[in-house]
């Protein structure tokens, strides 16, 4: 498998430094409150990373943290009269379901800030003997930027950028220290805190954020592993902390590889409540939608260009024709596997052990290629609707037909799609041959990735073929022209 390197920034082979088990960590959520679409569609992708590599013959250890202690945590839990404990609690619970009915397999571990505090006060015991923090009169303590020769490496800031404050230093981290660039390692007791504070070589408080996944990465991975992993806003001021933290720590590289997803936009434009453009799972649902047309939708662009959720119509109205869209596909995705279905005599679907243990099925071979190619989920998905055209399904003998629904789930499960039951039949787009089914597919990725020139470029494509598509609330029709 094949993907970007955010570091070298370019596209570099994967391999697990043990030679048997790929080991990676996942910046995970902050539980004071519901996770949103855009958190899915980065969670989503690195478990389409995550089974892409197990349905290729890797065994994998995957670590996603929580962040169950911040401002943010302290500051709600205290404003819901309820316990810190309980708060996280409870919003982790809620992530949990929804992770679950997003069909994301579980983490092999996942660790909590809270529970490894006395992991994060020994690191920093480590970096003040080191030379690399400070503790401040107040008893905060901060991590020294300019000790540390390679800060910026990974996010290519230079020392100016670092002069002005464009550093680890974010709004909350208002104590005494020597430079605006450094970072709280640990964040003296304050009174807004009320009881959620611990004790420490430098008096009572906290750890600061960046802390908690260099602690729990050495802990659970070692001083270096394979591949870290978070959305594209992480790279700075965060993974760029991680990095000064840990490698000043062990003298080592943290991570051979560094994994980063691109945000999430809705019609356009950023998503936030004050926009009114603010979706979790439950409104979709609400709504009328399932996960799993949300997960089609959030795996339709590639992971390094922007995705644009498309939740209005033409006329301003919230009828959300990306999932139409993809609550089509997933339907032509059904009635495929049930006519392949009755052809094997075998209605029960593959289970996910039993598809990692063979490759059959030739037809869908490009798709799961494309998968291993830099994770490219919008040409996998344009080849499993090329193959689908492509095979003629009444001529397989019933062994052809098992091995081609072996091959066709095998590139469904890594993508991590369950199918609905079989709607009734419908799209002139059936009609159309594979290679224009497959240029439409193209033009509708790069639609839900607002790359317009691209999406013009297919259309007229399209046409010069001689066929004409033509965009409609539940997705697209492709018609002859005439």
């Amino acid at each position: 498998m094949k993907l970007f390197d955010t570091m070298s920034r370019t596209v570099r082979d994967l391999a697990p430094r043990d030679g048997a088990t790929y080991r990676f960590y996942c910046c995970g959520p902050t539980v004071y409150g519901p996770a949103h679409i855009g958190n899915f569609r980065t969670f989503t992708l690195q478990d389409v990373f995550r089974r892409t590599l197990e349905l290729s013959g890797l065994a994998t250890f995957h670590v996603r943290n929580l962040t169950d202690v911040d401002d943010k945590t302290i500051r709600d839990s205290r404003a819901a009269g309820s316990t810190l404990g309980d708060f996280t609690d409870h919003w982790r619970d809620r992530f949990h379901a929804d992770c679950d009915k997003l069909n994301l397999l579980r983490p092999h571990l996942e660790p909590s800030a809270v529970a490894h505090i006395p992991h994060q006060i020994a690191m920093i015991g480590e970096l003040m003997e080191k030379g690399h923090a400070y503790a401040s009169p107040d008893g905060s303590v901060y991590y020294r930027v300019s000790s540390f020769r390679d800060y910026g490496r990974l996010s290519r800031l230079d020392q100016r950028e670092l002069r002005e404050g464009a550093s680890g230093a974010v709004a909350d981290d208002e104590y005494d220290k020597d430079s605006v660039s450094d970072f709280a390692l640990w964040k003296a007791r304050r009174e807004e805190d009320g009881d959620n504070f611990w004790d420490s070589p430098w008096g009572l408080g906290r750890p600061g954020w960046h802390l908690e996944c260099s602690a729990m990465c050495r802990e659970y991975l070692g001083e270096s592993f394979d591949l870290h992993s978070g959305g594209v806003d992480l790279v700075f001021p965060h993974h760029e902390n991680e990095i000064a933290q840990s490698e000043a720590c062990t003298g080592h590289r943290m991570a051979d590889h560094w994994f980063h997803l691109t945000h999430l936009l809705v019609d356009g434009g950023k998503m936030s409540k004050s926009a009114g453009n603010f979706y979790t799972l439950e409104q979709l649902e609400k709504a009328g939608f399932s996960a799993a047309e949300l997960r089609h939708v959030l795996v339709s662009a590639h992971y390094r260009q922007p995705l644009n959720f498309v939740a209005k119509d033409a006329e301003g109205k919230e009828t959300f024709p990306a999932l139409l869209g993809a609550r089509q596909a997933l339907q032509r995705l059904a009635k495929f596997d049930v006519a392949l279905a009755a052809r094997t005599g075998e209605p029960e679907t593959p289970g996910y052990a039993t598809l990692l243990a063979g490759k059959d099925g030739a037809s869908f071979a490009g798709a799961f290629e494309a998968l291993e190619n830099d994770l490219n989920t919008p040409d996998a998905l344009g080849r499993i609707f090329t193959a689908i055209k492509a095979l003629d399904v009444a001529s397989l003998s019933s062994e052809e037909a098992r091995r081609e629904r072996l091959g066709f789930h095998r590139v469904l499960a890594a993508l991590g799609f369950a199918l609905p039951s079989v709607a009734g039949e419908g799209g002139r787009e059936a009609e159309a041959p594979a290679d224009i089914a497959r240029l439409a597919e193209e033009r509708r990725a790069a639609k839900l990735a607002k790359d317009w020139p691209e999406a013009d470029r297919l259309r007229n494509e399209i046409a010069a073929l001689g066929w004409e598509v033509k965009d409609t609330k539940e997705g697209y029709e492709l018609c002859p022209k005439n």
